[in-house]
């Protein structure tokens, strides 16, 4: 099996990354408000300290009379209502504080606490009395500028929440969108088949009066039934329906054998049955419906010439049916991407028969399917993974 680039997947790419700068570009500009609102914090309590320095500032001998309004110091000192600080004496002791929020029920236990947790941190200014006194203030960021600082992170969380929220949500949208389309096509498909086969089937009943070849009426009667098969496939799609026991190996061999019948010489059909029986759950029509895809599709990537192994096996009351051919093989990277609808390399090709083969498998049978392993050159072999059934 062989498959193109799934153009899906650039447009996906494209928005992924748009919203990526977009977040980037918010949580830069959320840090930079934060870095200008730090450094204007600094200042404030540079001029806070300064503030302090100059009312403990004892006068000069010769300026006792010298009257200094200590209005404009005051105002800065009490103007500072929101960052954190202490002022401290040489050995530490604190001699003043502001906006520590300390505890009702202990205020100088927790006070003691605050203070030894500011001076650690040592972001602290000094303020020089005279020359041999000195007394530090010590402080942290304020409440909103904590707050900012963590913005970003929570804003990054938020929108990559919500790209993750779109994004499933374009996916459960587009998926229900082909859900409606699978069932209209497939309800309308089954509604147009119906008239002409009645058709067929009358005449195939009025030929048999007729002096014609029994034999090429019999072919006819085949095609005819293949073609009311069909019609009742497509039926029973966006229908829920009745799986019932059945044994694996008749039913995959009916199948094989329709395939062989209607295929080259050039391909070989091999299947490999284990001699208890493997009783599972199926619906019959839509069971061979998912065999005869995954055939067609292994004969075209052995471009009509090859061969296709069937094998089947229980393993832990599960049942597993391998096909492989030995075909051209798939990527890796394309390994999920076959199972989308609209993925193909056919120049002819809708890309629906794998996505269909998918949706019977998970959907109507609780099944998987998946690309067990894949050597481009050498073949591919796919898994299909179903419950093992107990006879009632």
């Amino acid at each position: 099996m062989a498959v193109n680039r799934d153009t899906s997947s650039f447009f996906r790419l494209v928005f992924f990354l748009v919203a990526l700068i977009i977040i980037a570009a918010s949580t830069w500009f959320s840090n930079d408000l934060g870095k200008e609102l730090a450094a204007e914090e600094q200042k404030k309590i540079e001029l806070w300290a300064e503030a302090i320095r100059l009312l403990a500032q004892e006068p000069q001998p010769g300026e006792e009379d010298v009257r200094f309004d200590y209005t404009l110091t005051l105002k800065v000192i009490e103007g500072n209502t929101n960052i954190p600080v202490i002022l401290t004496d040489g050995d530490n002791n604190v001699q003043s504080y502001a906006n520590l929020n300390l505890s009702k029920k202990h205020p100088e236990a927790d006070l003691e606490k605050k203070a030894a947790h500011l001076i650690q941190k040592n972001r602290h200014i000094q303020v020089k009395l005279d020359e041999n006194t000195y007394q530090y203030v010590y402080y942290d960021d304020s409440d909103l500028l904590k707050k900012l600082r963590y913005f970003p992170f929570v804003q990054l969380g938020v929108m990559f929440v919500f790209l993750a929220v779109t994004l499933v949500s374009l996916t459960v949208f587009k998926r229900s969108e082909q859900n409606r389309v699978w069932v209209g096509l497939s309800k309308e498909t089954a509604h147009q088949l119906g008239t002409p086969i009645s058709s067929l089937l009358a005449w195939a009943e009025l030929l048999k009066l007729k002096d014609i070849d029994p034999a090429l009426l019999a072919e006819m009667e085949k095609d005819t039934q293949r073609l009311r098969t069909i019609a009742e496939r497509f039926s029973k799609i966006g229908s829920r329906p009745d799986a019932e026991y059945h044994a694996l190996a008749p039913v995959v061999e009916n199948a094989v054998n329709y395939l062989r019948g209607r295929s080259s010489q050039k391909v070989i059909f091999r299947t490999h049955f284990p001699k208890e029986e493997l009783p599972v759950l199926l619906n019959i029509p839509l069971f061979e419906w998912v065999v005869e895809n995954l055939c067609k599709n292994s004969i075209d990537a052995m471009n009509g010439e090859g061969q296709i192994d069937i094998v089947a096996a229980e393993v832990k009351k599960q049942v597993l049916i391998d096909i492989c051919d030995s075909g051209k093989g798939i990527p890796k990277k394309h390994f999920k991407a076959i199972f989308r609808p609209g993925f193909t390399t056919k120049a002819r090709g809708w890309g629906l028969g794998l996505s269909l083969v998918k949706r019977i498998i998970e959907e109507y049978h609780k099944g998987k399917i998946f690309v067990k392993s894949s050597d481009p050159g050498k073949g591919t072999c796919i898994r299909i993974v179903l419950r093992k059934a107990l006879k009632s």
